[in-house]
């Protein structure tokens, strides 16, 4: 969906969730300015039992000048009603009437979505997704720093102080805004209460502890999210915890932190595990959290939600069970596989993508190359490419290694990705999109591998990065190169036959 396609109607209703956070107050105020650009006079309200009391949303409210109204006997029937941060029916947004319905929301879909609707499970906040949205309309925030600080700061607390954040487009909203620090500082300093304080406390001191794979389990009651991020954090802390996992059930939602200290787990791939199928999350090979949709969670289990509580505690110890007994671990460093039933294959004949960074950057700067996959961090020299992949990945590579690969071909390189990937100058701050400088080339097929898909699941440390390992599952390759018995890595099973022919 298009903000354009909403143009059409004049009495709009923009719409948080009850008891509203950051994200969904700046997501509304976001939306709110413009529709008032566009001439039209929106009205931006919240509903529920609860008037906003936290101080950090006070202090909010007041000084960043977020025009939303709280309204718990709202009758009106607007000829449009926007939600935001939320999705249209569920339980914690109160019904409102409206003719025509629209959402724009960052969870995941558990229910059928009217017609009009821009729901990104992927990305780490609302106010993201509405600055993506705003943009495409041609709407700069930069000459709001009010707006601009109360997007940052709904990014900043939908992904507990920026620890969870995963997609390449929460990162762009991060670095891109100008905001007002001071105000930040002064909101988050103002985030816990004395309550929140006691909330920590009794959930610490009701942890489960699992010693066989060093983790901690620990519910809490219902609380900010940041608060989980708070009991998450102080846990790991701990000597004998590797892992922490901290949550809390409501109706509304089911919110987890998960934290880890070993490289044998990424945290955002554990969240990303818990919440498969029944929810989203994502973060940092460290910190990450996620959201659980209770109506999914209690239809994949046929329970009630009076029992709502014990069945998220179940089901959260089963899939942290599930997780630490599937993996088997791979360091290819040290590893000769064995290959007798492995088939050997060679690269199809492809149109792939490359830029010389020389081309982008002088000789010598320090850039940042943002990917979908996450960012990379290199120094400019003579002779480096970045290879584009079918689906938008990139990676480095030495122009001998591309050459021996490769050949350069005159047709046009004119792909579009879901991210497209760019370079940012790291001392000036300059974005560039990679996509402008790419050319074709094409594949030689002279480097053959040996294969077969995989029948369990893998996490393999490369001989090339020995910090971070590459997933893969059942149905995966896992491949090594003929000529190099330690240069293993995974192909996903779905792009393999496209990429990869069978030879004798």
């Amino acid at each position: 969906m298009n903000l354009n396609e909403l143009l059409k109607y004049n009495d709009i209703v923009i719409q948080c969730h009850d008891n509203p956070d950051a994200d969904a107050l700046s997501s509304g105020y976001a939306l709110t300015r413009y529709f008032e650009k566009m001439g039209k006079n929106p009205r931006f309200i919240y509903r529920g039992k609860n008037r906003i009391t936290k101080s950090n949303l006070l202090i909010m409210l007041d000084k960043l000048s977020v025009p939303v109204s709280y309204e718990p006997d709202f009758s009106d029937v607007p000829e449009l009603l926007v939600t935001v941060d939320c999705q249209y029916g569920q339980k914690n947004v109160t019904r409102t009437e409206a003719r025509n319905v629209a959402v724009i929301d960052h969870h995941c879909a558990s229910d059928e979505l009217p017609e009009l609707s821009e729901v990104r499970s992927n990305i780490g906040s609302c106010a993201s997704v509405i600055w993506d949205m705003v943009r495409r309309e041609g709407m700069s925030v930069d000459d709001d720093i009010l707006l601009s600080t109360a997007l940052y700061y709904g990014l900043f607390t939908d992904t507990n102080r920026l620890s969870e954040i995963s997609h390449p487009l929460d990162r762009d909203m991060r670095d891109l805004l100008s905001v007002n620090k001071s105000l930040i500082t002064q909101m988050c300093n103002s985030g816990i209460s004395l309550d929140e304080l006691k909330i920590t406390g009794r959930a610490i001191l009701e942890n489960e502890y699992h010693a066989e794979n060093r983790y901690l389990l620990i519910r809490a009651e219902w609380c900010d999210p940041n608060i989980l991020g708070v009991i998450s954090d102080l846990s790991m802390e701990t000597v004998g915890v590797d892992i922490c996992v901290a949550y809390y059930v409501s109706l509304g939602e089911i919110k987890f932190s998960v934290r880890s200290c070993i490289k044998e787990v990424h945290a955002n791939d554990l969240a990303n595990f818990l919440a498969a199928g029944i929810g989203g999350g994502g973060g940092h090979i460290t910190k990450a959290g996620g959201t659980i949709r209770p109506e999914l969670l209690l239809k994949r289990s046929g329970g009630e939600e009076d029992d709502l509580e014990n069945i998220a505690n179940y089901e959260l110890k089963s899939r942290l069970e599930e997780y630490f007994s599937i993996y088997r671990v791979i360091y290819a460093k040290d590893t000769i596989l064995d290959t007798s039933g492995m088939k050997r294959y060679e690269k199809k004949q492809q149109l792939l993508g490359c830029v010389e960074l020389s081309e982008v950057c002088p000789v010598g700067t320090q850039i940042m190359i943002r990917t979908m996959e996450g960012d990379i961090n290199l120094r400019v020299e003579k002779d480096i490419f970045l290879m584009i992949g079918m689906e938008g990945e990139v990676y480095p590579i030495k122009r001998e290694k591309l050459e021996s690969s490769y050949t350069f071909s005159e047709e046009p390189y004119d792909k579009t990705f879901e991210y497209d990937p760019c370079i940012f100058d790291v001392l000036s701050g300059e974005r560039k999109n990679v996509l402008g400088f790419a050319r074709s080339v094409l594949s030689t097929g002279s480097v053959r591998i040996l294969g077969k898909p995989l029948d369990e699941h893998v996490k393999l440390f490369t001989s090339w990065d020995e910090e971070r390992y590459y997933s893969g599952n059942p149905g995966d390759y896992i491949v090594v190169r003929e000529d190099d018995p330690h240069d293993i890595y995974i192909i996903n099973g779905r792009l393999f036959p496209d990429l990869y022919m069978e030879v004798d």
